[in-house]
Parts: C-alpha cells; structure tokens; sequence
C-alpha cells in the first residue's frame, strides 16, 4: 500500500446534560485513560464519544511519522481504496456510519427515525429540522447495564394498563382505549390501526390534561413505593424517575406503550426505520448511518413533531425477547460475536480475546472499519497473508481507537492477562 493502512484516531467527546457524571462515565474513563491532555472533571456530565467522519464530531488522524494530523474525511478523500471497492462505489467515496460510546444518565427523547425516501422528503420540505437526506438505523450494544424504551409492547399489556391505571386510559382518551379493548378481545392481537388512534390520541392530549393525570398517578405511586408494593408490575418506578427528570412530560405514560428493555453487557437492540425508542441509562456501543434525522415526541426541550412521528411509526409489537437483536458467533473465530443488522450501512464485530496471547490474528473485513478497545492491553501491527506484519507496532489499551483499511488483517499481541475486549464497526456488503 502507498500509505500507512493502520494508525490511531483521536476523537470528539461531547458533554451533554444527560451524560454520566464524572467516573461514573464509561466515555470520560475510556478517554482519560487514552488521551493524556484530557482532564476528567468529576462533577461534569460525559455523554459521548464520536468515532466517523461527521461534521459536527469529526475524528482526526493522527498518522505515524511527520504527517500532520487532519480530519479523517480528509484522510479517506485523499486514499480513496482505504474504503473497499464495494464500499467506495455504493456510499460515493465516504464513510457510511457513525460510531460512539455512549454514557446515559437522564433520559433522552421519545423518537424514531425515517425512512431514506422519507428523510429526503422532511429534508426538502424541513432543513432546519431535518438536516439531511439520509436514513439513521441504529444499534446499541450493551457496555454496562442498559435501559431503554424500544418498540411497542403486546396489546395484552398495554391492555392491562388500561384495566389497571384509569389515569392512563384518560390520557389516552376512553373511546380510543374502549376500541383498542374490543379489537383484543375479539382476537385481534396486532391492532394497528387501534394502537395508533390511541397512541396519537395520547401525544396530542392537552398539556393541562397530561400535568394532571400524572400529578394524580404520580401521588399514588408515592404512596405504593412507601408502602413497599411491588412497582414492576405497573411501570411504576419507571414511571416516577422520568416524571423526576422531565415533570408533566407526556413521555411518562409513553412508557406504559413501549417495551422497558435492560440489556446486559453484550446484549443489543436495533433501532430500524420507524421504531419508537428512547435512551434512558447506562453505557452502551451504538452505531448508525451518519446522520441527524431524528423525529422526537416527548422527554426533551428539542423540537417536537408529532404529526410526523404519529404518521411514520410502524405500530408492530413485540415482547422485551423478541424485542433483542439476536447476534452470531464468527463460524471461523470464536473470540468474535458478529451484530449485522438489515441495513447495508454498518455491522459491528466484539472482539474477546480471554487471556494473553502472542499470536492473535483479528480477520479483515471488506470495508474501513474503527476499533476501540474497551479493556486489556496488546500491541498491534498490520498484517496479510504474503506479509506477516509491516510498520511500527501500536499499543492498544483502555480507550485506544484505531482506524484500519479495508482488507487489512490485524496482527495482536495480547500482553494482559485478564485478556482483550474492543468492538469494532464496519460495513457489510456482499
């Protein structure tokens, strides 16, 4: 190759409000432990970790030698095959996913993400709020413990809900909750068309509406926490730490709608087109297509746009297993767990390497890829079959991110002994 296929990247952290605080931060620990300039504040949120190209976080290459440092779009326009021929001709030359750490503290918005034909619709008619054309599937992979809001739960349990918190059915209107009930128990178990008259029912619900029955239902929560009564069975503490974080917020009883989903480390959930989601605490990998196009409902001060999230959302049910994102162990290589979504833009590959080894091969894939490291330590130089290793060793650690080519096998090193873990994205195509 003309140019050096491996090197190392420095990249964007972000400080959000709803980011953990201080040590408490998987992104301040993994850049206080990779980046010496940095200095980790304990009292201030830490929320994210950008690793891409885009414009408003963009990585910068840091290349061996006496090249000077540049942004990583830079770097990728003036060595174009770093990207695989199928790559470079389907996404034009760039790089087609974002990928972060992320550290939840405080919930983030209700959402959903538009389709690519309907992104390029909200784009043209909407460029302030919608500030490109591009579709944005996402995927999050448990770091930490993680909770999250995603999809729309059985019509059984919402159901439930109706019978059991008259607040809610009087949010979401008692005609609309009457018909999604007749429609269930006359063996109806999808009802779209009912779970969306009363979803939409609930978000266009007057303020004053919404403020009062939570004040009321929030009394009675009050009451049952002090009481010591079991609160999992009606979302209750859920429902009390949101209204903490965002009073009277519609979003509250958004959750009596949506699967409560606890992921544990390794465990994921993808995001597609038209899924309602939100973040809500904990640490997590995520990957998307790089873009911005979000459409939000609830749990936020950013702009809402109801008409559209109420109009686009696919209304499918599920329950929190089959809410799961299934992922596959490599058939060639043991040590890494595979999460491909169905979506040409981006795929993720775990790397666990359980102990220290000389003689590790990380396999290449057939696209630009970025890899951070979570935990251990090894060195690592780049590889083919013809050639075993060329140019300096790097050192991996804690927080090390590193940009490899495509079709570039890795040559590891693991030299601590309670092993090696990194994620690393990617773009799957055939």
């Amino acid at each position: 190759m003309a140019y050096c296929p491996v090197f190392p990247l420095k990249c964007a952290v972000n400080q959000y409000a709803w980011g953990r605080i201080g040590e408490e931060s998987e992104v301040a620990l993994l850049t206080q432990s990779n980046d010496p300039g940095f200095q980790l504040k304990k009292d201030e949120p830490y929320s994210e970790l950008w690793m891409g190209t885009h414009p408003r976080g963009p990585s910068i290459v840091q290349p061996p030698g006496s090249q000077q440092p540049q942004p990583l779009d830079d770097w990728i326009k003036a060595h174009p095959d770093c990207l695989g021929d199928k790559v470079k001709a389907k996404f034009k030359g760039q790089l087609p996913y974002l990928f972060k750490v992320l550290s939840v503290n405080k919930a983030l918005s209700i959402q959903a993400h538009p389709l690519k034909s309907h992104a390029e619709q909200l784009y043209s008619e909407r460029p302030s709020e919608y500030p490109d054309p591009n579709h944005k599937p996402e995927m999050a992979i448990a770091l930490t413990p993680f909770e999250g809001l995603c999809g729309f739960r059985p019509v059984k349990d919402i159901v439930n809900f109706f019978q059991t918190i008259p607040e809610f059915q009087a949010v979401v209107g008692q005609e609309n909750a009457e018909t999604l009930v007749a429609a269930y128990k006359n063996g109806n178990e999808t009802c779209k068309e009912e779970l969306q008259k009363c979803f939409t029912g609930l978000l266009t619900r007057e303020e004053d509406v919404i403020k009062k029955n939570l004040e009321t239902l929030a009394q009675k929560l009050e009451k049952q926490a002090s009481a010591g009564e079991d609160m999992k069975a009606n979302n209750g503490e859920l429902v009390m730490r949101l209204n903490k974080a965002f009073p009277g917020d519609v979003g509250c009883f958004v959750s009596y709608f949506l699967n409560h989903m606890i992921l544990q480390p390794g465990e994921a959930m993808f995001l597609g087109p038209n899924v309602i989601h939100a973040y809500l605490l904990g640490d997590c990998m995520e990957c998307m297509a790089c873009s911005d196009n979000v459409v939000r409902a609830g749990l936020t001060p950013k702009y809402k746009d109801v008409p559209t999230l109420c109009e686009m959302l696919s209304y499918k049910t599920s329950t929190v297993k089959e809410t799961l994102f299934p992922c596959v162990t490599d058939q060639t290589d043991s040590n890494i767990t595979i999460y491909n979504p169905p979506v040409p833009d981006f795929a993720v590959r775990r790397i666990k390497v359980p102990t220290a080894t000389d003689q590790y091969t990380l396999s290449s894939v057939d696209s630009a890829s970025i890899l951070i490291t979570i935990n251990g330590e090894a060195q690592a130089s780049a590889a083919t079959t013809q050639q075993p290793s060329h140019g300096k060793a790097l050192g991996l650690k804690k927080g090390s991110i590193t940009f490899i080519s495509a079709n570039q096998s890795i040559q590891l090193k693991v030299t601590s002994t309670e092993g090696f873990l990194a994620f690393q994205a990617y773009c799957p195509l055939d």
